[in-house]
């Protein structure tokens, strides 16, 4: 493992950039060709066909080459159209992956997925199977093309990302390689039922947004900034449909689409299927669900951030550890759902200035093309150390090994001790349904909302919670992984949630927010790990069956794992452990109207205690 030097490039044996400048582009981008493909169930898919033009000059008779593809397929239009004299990027969804790789010598094909865009069809659910059995079909096609080599990858971007996982679990023998990029791996626990416990604001957001899209509501778009162009005039209709006749009649038809506000609250509890159908449930639209079906020689690069929503970052984590026997590669940034934003409190720029698409193209390059990258000198793993400011590479998660493990117990004075107290006691915390985070969170970007600062209100919000604060640190000490709390609790209701928060304050009194961990109660049971959903955190299944009220005033255990990050702190900071039992601007009450109040063991056999994935830094 290479790693702890104030040299950034030294995580890499050829860093991105190096590998990008040396990497000829040898073609150049053209207009796009425009079609509809029919599907075995006879609705018709908008997809837009972007192939590599050379920069050379060659005889008109010259035959056309053969290049792998890269597919997308997304919900969010693969173009808008633009009014006349109207200007901006009609691809906002897409257009970095087109601009960078077509001209690197990949074709590239963006899909409107069924039920969105120029395409016929309804939505019948999030991710839906339908749109797996359409990304066969399409790939079907595409390798029958005569610019097509045969060999395809997939990528993008959240929703597209997924969409590249269930690609790949459909077995398709063309399909070589596949690029997740921040996006789930259990749409359950790592998008909109974060430890159980619905994230109300996102459900709604996302509603406003499909709505917005799939019915051509051109009027809301503002609220969404990616798609706030006012020259956007609705989805480009196809180059057979001129006069968008039949783009009207395909919008027509999505107005029959699913509504996330009244789908996704059906899903309380993981693979509890729907009322109307039992063999759909979360799972049904979460890859974790297919893995086994995922072909070993397919190579999957899972990319998330720290920052990126409620989980995203154990999703791309547990892809890489279930997808154990395929080549696989995990990069973990300092950024937000997309790597919109450097999240770094100590950035020197505010949008994420990392090469990241060149990472992809190494890996495309590697896989789909054949190229001699030095792709198998690198390690597995990269991941970047906040505050450090460094990239580490790693060859297993976690990086560190058990054996630097440190355990601190939660003490009766609101301290953080480092050996355990052998006195029973404990702490009272009246849960306060008023407290908050905020709107600078990890959970605004995935609904949507624009951010640009993280956390920058967390001076004093522990103050109100139940907090327990280290002595000052001897020296520089650095986090990399999950931390675990092990914790002890007793409730005066049948129910209640745990927001648990880690906090550096500096020597001078700064707060930073570091990472939290959340979790409703009612799921506090831990199970082992199946066979296709690998973590290294404690496991839960959040199913009807596994879960099971409180006995008010009954000391539990409960452990909660902390969501992955990697961070320095400074000599002479304190580290801080915080209980809350409400976040009133993401969370609904738990139980509703009914604040209780907690105890937290802090010694004896109910003694509680926190563990940290630590090394020091001398």
């Amino acid at each position: 493992m290479q790693s702890y030097t104030k040299n950034e490039d030294i995580a890499w044996v050829v860093p991105p950039q190096a590998y990008a400048d040396a990497r000829p582009v040898d073609y150049r981008l053209s207009a796009p060709l425009s079609r509809y493909l029919t599907m075995r169930d006879g609705c018709r898919l908008a997809v837009d066909i972007y192939i590599p033009e050379s920069n050379s000059a060659a005889p008109d008779d010259q035959a056309p080459g053969r290049f792998p593809t890269i597919v997308l397929f997304t919900p969010y239009y693969r173009r808008f159209k633009l009014k006349s004299g109207g200007s901006g990027e009609c691809a906002p969804n897409t257009a970095k992956f087109r601009d960078y790789f077509v001209p690197r010598g990949y074709a590239v094909v963006v899909i409107d997925v069924r039920g969105t865009g120029a395409s016929f069809g309804t939505r019948d659910s999030f991710r839906s199977p339908r749109e797996r059995d359409d990304s066969y079909e399409v790939v079907d096609w595409i390798a029958a093309q005569p610019w097509s080599d045969g060999v395809v990858g997939a990528t993008g971007i959240s929703y597209l990302g997924a969409a590249s996982d269930f690609l790949a679990s459909t077995r398709h023998p063309s399909v070589k390689a596949i690029a997740p990029l921040f996006s789930v791996w259990d749409t359950y626990t790592d998008n909109y039922f974060p430890g159980g416990i619905q994230l109300k604001a996102l459900t709604q957001s996302y509603d406003d947004l499909m709505v917005a899209l799939d019915h051509d509501r051109r009027e809301m778009l503002h609220r969404f900034v990616y798609y706030a162009n006012p020259d956007f005039e609705g989805p480009q209709p196809v180059d057979e449909d001129p006069d968008g006749v039949l783009l009207q009649e395909a919008i027509h038809q999505h107005l029959g689409n699913f509504r996330q506000t009244e789908f996704m609250p059906e899903f309380r509890f993981r693979e509890d299927p729907l009322p109307y159908d039992p063999t759909f449930s979360s799972a049904t639209f979460s890859p974790y669900s297919l893995a086994a079906q995922i072909p070993e020689d397919v190579a999957v690069l899972s990319v998330s951030g720290w920052m990126d929503g409620g989980g995203y970052m154990n999703g791309a984590i547990s892809r890489y550890l279930t997808l154990s026997k395929n080549p696989r590669h995990l990069l973990l940034g300092p950024w937000d759902h997309g790597a919109r934003i450097d999240i770094s409190p100590w950035r020197t720029t505010q949008m994420a200035d990392f090469p990241w698409l060149a990472e992809i193209l190494r890996f495309f390059d590697h896989y789909l093309l054949g190229m001699q990258t030095g792709q198998e000198n690198e390690d597995p793993i990269h991941y970047y150390a906040l505050h450090a400011e460094q990239w580490r590479s790693a060859k297993q998660w976690p990086p560190y090994s058990a054996a630097q493990t440190h355990t601190s117990y939660l003490g009766p004075n609101q301290t953080l001790e480092t050996a355990p107290l052998a006195a029973p006691m404990h702490r009272d915390y009246q849960v306060d349904f008023s407290i908050g985070t905020g709107a600078g969170t990890r959970y605004e970007r995935i609904a949507a909302i624009n951010s640009i600062e993280y956390y920058p209100d967390w001076q004093g919000r522990t103050d109100a919670m139940c907090s327990f604060t280290s002595e000052p640190l001897k020296v520089q000490t650095e986090l990399a992984g999950h931390v675990v709390a092990d914790l002890w609790v007793s409730s005066s209701e049948p129910d209640a949630a745990l927001f648990v928060y880690l906090t550096e304050i500096e020597a001078d009194g700064t707060e930073r927010y570091v990472t939290e961990g959340i979790l409703r109660l009612l799921h506090r049971k831990v199970s082992p790990c199946p066979a296709g959903y690998q973590t290294t955190w404690p496991f839960r299944s959040f199913r009807k069956d596994d879960a099971s009220p409180l006995t008010p005033g009954l000391f539990e255990r409960v452990t909660i794992p902390l969501l992955p990050t990697a961070w320095r702190f400074s000599e002479g900071s304190r580290i801080r452990l915080s209980i809350a039992g409400a976040d009133k601007d993401h969370c609904g009450q738990v139980p509703h109207g009914r604040p209780p109040l907690l105890q937290i063991g802090t010694g004896g056999e109910h003694g509680s205690s926190v563990s940290l994935p630590l090394r020091e830094i001398k």
